[in-house]
């Protein structure tokens, strides 16, 4: 088994190797870089999931993308406002600066899927349900040559070295980072991983070295169900030793599966990365607001850390 080495838990309940001033500073640093991409590739891959395969018109930024110590690299995609005129070279923090906040672009957080640096491609999966939202319609609707700016990438999460097994937990929104954390487990190490999507047209192939147990669940099986995958992680067998977990999905969801985790199971934080990655009924501006609420509720009520959702 590998040497132990230091570990803390973050705001976000993950367990990661401690990291160096210079190294937090990195990340802050590639949080606020515009990467400016253009689409190669627009793939439906099942009627709900488009896949953009896009490349830095700068071949020499994919290096932002590549050997990343998180495996939920996740980027902001930055929507221009219409009618708009934004600073050319597009830079978001000269934006903040100099236009009024009405005129921001909207931005969406999503989970990079994989990339080739050798084809110098990142690949960003999109959840579609249709003409609503902002994201789907536009990945819906993609061409190759259309601009898609980013910001980032940062992270929060890698599989634990030595940890004696993993629990992956989540909907349609965290099949990418599943399926990219999947892709970094240690060889032989036991996996099992829990993955919500509407039918069976949602499933994809993993690849995983650890020895891994996939269970898929399908929404359309459980029509009277509001949440199935919680119903589902209550009744599951546990296997002995430390779990490192990942939980993500939708935040009503992944509320009740933290309490559960914690006061039921018996976790203690550090073994989580666990938070809410949208949430049902509302856009993303409006989730990621009531999630600052949430921090600020928890700062100042000790006893609500095991039922918030980060």
């Amino acid at each position: 088994m590998p040497q132990s080495i230091p570990r803390v838990a973050s705001r976000k309940g993950v367990l990661a190797a401690a990291t160096p001033p210079a190294a937090q500073a990195a990340t802050r640093s590639a949080a606020a870089t515009t990467t400016r991409l253009v689409v190669r590739r627009a793939d439906t891959i099942n009627p709900h999931l488009v896949r953009i395969t896009a490349i830095p018109t700068n071949p020499a930024e994919i290096s932002r993308f590549v050997d990343l110590p998180h495996t939920d690299s996740y980027v902001k995609v930055i929507f221009k406002r219409p009618g708009v005129r934004y600073p050319e070279p597009f830079d978001m923090a000269r934006v903040r600066t100099e236009l009024p906040r009405a005129q921001w672009p909207a931005l969406r957080s999503y989970t990079v899927r994989e990339v080739d640096p050798h084809a110098a491609e990142v690949v960003v999966d999109f959840v579609y349900h249709g003409d609503s939202g902002l994201a789907g319609p536009w990945a819906a609707a993609a061409r190759p040559g259309d601009e898609l700016l980013v910001l980032g990438p940062s992270g929060n999460y890698a599989p634990d070295p030595v940890a004696d097994w993993h629990l992956m937990i989540g909907d349609d929104a965290a099949l990418p980072a599943i399926a990219a954390s999947l892709a970094r487990v240690t060889a032989g190490a036991p996996v099992h991983a829990v993955v919500e999507v509407e039918h069976e047209a949602g499933r994809q192939k993993l690849a995983c070295p650890g020895e891994l147990r996939l269970d898929w669940l399908h929404r359309s099986d459980h029509p009277d169900s509001t949440h199935p995958l919680v119903e589902y992680v209550r009744t599951m067998e546990f296997r002995p030793g430390r779990v490192h977990a990942f939980v993500h999905g939708e935040a009503g969801a992944v509320k009740l599966l933290r309490r559960h985790l914690l006061d039921e199971r018996g976790l203690t934080i550090d073994q989580l990365s666990i938070s809410g990655y949208w949430r049902r009924g509302v856009d993303d501006e409006t989730h990621r607001a009531m999630k600052v609420a949430e921090r600020a509720a928890e700062a100042t009520a000790p006893t609500a850390g095991s039922t918030s959702v980060d």
